[in-house]
This record gives C-alpha cells, sequence and structure tokens, in this order.
C-alpha cells in the first residue's frame, strides 16, 4: 500500500491522505509518470472498522475532489455507511495538475494536444483501477457520479465493470454514441429558458444587465488581472442559472454592478473576474469539447459556436441580453489569460478525427452493476432527454426522474438517500 502522507481529524471526518504513481499514456505503462492524490474520509469512531468503499467521481472535466470542512450533504450521507475515496482527477488538485506554464512545456501545438487527449474519462478510470488495486486491495467499490462523473461512471462500467459494486450518478448521464453539436442543439433552449425565467423573477435586473452590456461594448473595461471585460465574457456568467441557488447570486452581483452611472464598480469586475478567469482548472473549458469525442466521430469542430449562430438572442448584440451556460468559445482562449495558453492545443483538438473508445454499447447493455440515476428533469447542462435515451441502453439501471432539483441537486441529503434506497430496495450492492 502506497505511505500515508498526512492522517489528521477535523470536525467531524477523519482523513487520510496517499499518493501512487501512474502512466501518463496508460498504452506506455514504463513510460512518464504522473501523480494522483488520494483523499480518504471517514466518520472519526469507525476509522478502523472494516466499511464498504464509496469513490466520489467529480465534475468538470478538469475539476479536482471536494475539499470538505464538514460532514454535510452527500458526503454526511455516505459516511454513515462508507469509507469515501476522493480523488483528485489527473491535471487537477495535487494530482501532476496543469497549468499555463505546464502546457509551454509540452513542444508543439500537436504535441500538447496529444498530452491533453490523456486526460479523458479512459484515462480516469485507469487511475482509478490503479488507486482501487494498489491501496484498497481490489475489493469492489460503489461509484457516486456528479455531473461528469457519470460520464466517467459509464466508461467505467464500460472498460473495469468488475472492480464495481455499484453506481450512483447525479445529473451526468451522457449522450451515446456522444454527438456534441445534438449537446448544444438540446442545451441553448434550455440557457434561453433559464434567462427567461431569470428576468421574469428579476425584471427590474433587465435594464440594469443591458446597461451593463452597453458600457462593455463600448470598451475600455478592465478586470482587476487586466484582461479586458467583454460582453461575451459577461454572459458566460450565466451559468450559474444552472444551479438552485444560481438565479438569486445572480441577481446579487447585478444589483451592485454600477459605481456610478456609467462606472462599474470594483466589487462587481472583481467577483466577475473570479467566475470567469479559469485560474483554478485551465482544463474544464480546454476539455470541455473533447469529452464528446469517440473512436472516429470527430473533428468536433467548435460545435457550441456553430450552434450558437441559430440562436441570434444569444448574440452579444441582442436586447434584452441572453446570458450563455456551458458552451466553450474560441473567444475564451483569446480573452482570458488562463486560457491563452491552450489556445494552439484546443485548435487542434477541434480538428481531431480520431479518439480513444469512451464506452461500449454492447457491454452497457448486458450490464449487471446496479445502477441508480439522479434525472434533473430541467438541467441545463446535461439534457434530460439524452440521458433517459442513454439509459435504455443500460442493463440494470433505473432512473429518477423529478424537477425537484437543478444540476447541484447532489448538496441536497435526499439526493443520495434517495438512490441508495433504490439499489437497496433492489437487492443491494454486489459484494
Amino acid at each position: 500500500m502506497p505511505d500515508v502522507i498526512a492522517e489528521y481529524t477535523h470536525p467531524g471526518v477523519h482523513v487520510t491522505e496517499r499518493t501512487i504513481s501512474v502512466p501518463l499514456d496508460w498504452d506506455q505503462p514504463n513510460g512518464e509518470q504522473i501523480t494522483v492524490f488520494v483523499r480518504e474520509l471517514v466518520d472519526p469512531p469507525r476509522r478502523r472498522d472494516d466499511l464498504p468503499l464509496l469513490v466520489y467521481l467529480q465534475g468538470g472535466p478538469g475539476g479536482k475532489s471536494p475539499r470538505p470542512v464538514g460532514k454535510s450533504g452527500w458526503l454526511g450521507v455516505a459516511l454513515e455507511r462508507y469509507r469515501v475515496v476522493l480523488l483528485d482527477q489527473r491535471g487537477t488538485g495535487r494530482s501532476t495538475p496543469i497549468d499555463a506554464v505546464s502546457i509551454q512545456r509540452r513542444g508543439t501545438p500537436a504535441e500538447q494536444a496529444e498530452f491533453l487527449t490523456r486526460f479523458r474519462a479512459d484515462s480516469i478510470v485507469r487511475d482509478a483501477e490503479a488507486v482501487r488495486t494498489k491501496i484498497y486491495g481490489g475489493r469492489r467499490w460503489a461509484t457516486l457520479g456528479q455531473s461528469f462523473g457519470g460520464f466517467i461512471t459509464l466508461t467505467y462500467l464500460s472498460f473495469a465493470p468488475d472492480g464495481l459494486a455499484a453506481c450512483y450518478v447525479t445529473g451526468g448521464i451522457p449522450g451515446v454514441p456522444p454527438v456534441a453539436a445534438e449537446v448544444y442543439r438540446r442545451t441553448f433552449p434550455r440557457v434561453i429558458a433559464k434567462t427567461s425565467a431569470y428576468y421574469k423573477r428579476y425584471p427590474h435586473d433587465v435594464a440594469t444587465v443591458s446597461a451593463i452590456a452597453d458600457r462593455l461594448a463600448a470598451g475600455d473595461v478592465v478586470l482587476p488581472d487586466g484582461d479586458r471585460l467583454s460582453v461575451q465574457r459577461f454572459q458566460s456568467i450565466g451559468g450559474d442559472l444552472g444551479f438552485g441557488p444560481g438565479a438569486e447570486r445572480l441577481h446579487w452581483l447585478i444589483t451592485e454592478a454600477f459605481a456610478e452611472p456609467d462606472r462599474l464598480s470594483d466589487d462587481f469586475l472583481q467577483q466577475v473576474q473570479v467566475r470567469t478567469a479559469q485560474r483554478g482548472g485551465p482544463l474544464f473549458w480546454t476539455l470541455q469539447e473533447s469529452i464528446y469525442g469517440e473512436g472516429d466521430n470527430g473533428p468536433i469542430g467548435w460545435a457550441a459556436e456553430t450552434e450558437a449562430a441559430n440562436h441570434p438572442e444569444c448574440s452579444p448584440d441582442a436586447r434584452p441580453l441572453h446570458f450563455t451556460g456551458e458552451m466553450t468559445y474560441r473567444w475564451m482562449f483569446d480573452e482570458i489569460a488562463a486560457l491563452r495558453p491552450f489556445a494552439a492545443a484546443v485548435d487542434q483538438l477541434a480538428r481531431r478525427t480520431s479518439w480513444s473508445r469512451l464506452y461500449d454499447t454492447d457491454r452497457l447493455a448486458a450490464n449487471e452493476v446496479p445502477v441508480a440515476c439522479a434525472v434533473y428533469h430541467d438541467d441545463m447542462f446535461v439534457d434530460s432527454g439524452l440521458q433517459l435515451q442513454t439509459l435504455t441502453g443500460v442493463g440494470n439501471s433505473r432512473a429518477w426522474v423529478s424537477n425537484e432539483w437543478e444540476h447541484d441537486g447532489v448538496g441536497d441529503v435526499r439526493v443520495l438517500r434517495g438512490l441508495l434506497e433504490r439499489i437497496d430496495d433492489d437487492g443491494g450492492e454486489r459484494r
């Protein structure tokens, strides 16, 4: 077992931290190695008990695992029965992170792009299997996949199902086979509807948002880090509308936008920078469309940008101004400092014609691992129709469809409890 690098207890949770080395390219196991960081959590009085394992598959792509400050939400529910394993997915957090400096060291744009293809779901699953084998002696574990973590789950079920006791997914079943253009064809109308609902709730914000957009269109508005704030970058904060309290967070930001009639406040600019700078997670936008690469289905191009042309109401020039959501645009890699060093590599990925396989439809159809999924009917990011369509081809799966939650429903204890109950009622996890 890899050595423990830290062990401590904070309120309600005992923590053990380890790292393991894995190949950058799993097809070249003796080649370059990178580090995967593992944080294990357990209820302190039960730290020495023989508990079943639950590994949390983080949303993203390019998202590090949660940094808990207690045992609230889904974690508290999980700690009632599991030893919980948090992985910083390769390239994030403390797992040999990728940033502007490290990507530039990877040679030509083509070499950088090839490097980035090693950070997709298939490699993450092989990392997880290495953790399960090296640290936990090959014991089966359950998975909880949030958002992109559900995409990883289906890759796991496709290529390493023997390691799984059960799978729980919240808002994250991908379309299989994946088609990026279809994803955006379905999600653009949802983003437009979320903006309309926001304006219906806060009608006074319509004029303020338009005034902000007009001021940005006039030019010379600069964020604290020196980046110019454009209308289209401002629109991107609408991703918050896909979360439970997102409309309220956006409303409070808008109400404090102007320090003077023609001058945006320092606080507003600072908050927009924090929400859009991507300093802590450049892989999120860098790999956003690459997660839909499957076999020979490329090139993906700039799929969101192509679909945006069909929705003139989302134009930066439109008034009232509509916000955008989880859509990657080429301008991001020109306007956002943390993303500029990735621009040439992302252009290469957009033109890529062939990808590693992420899903085995025959194996998914024959699946025997219990799978329970919370499908959010109004999900702005992962279309509920595509999720349900995919689940018809996944054996031993059941969907729980609800419009009670947005994409972040996993934070409500009722969601994981409901998924656990569904598996329990059907005979429980595999052992």
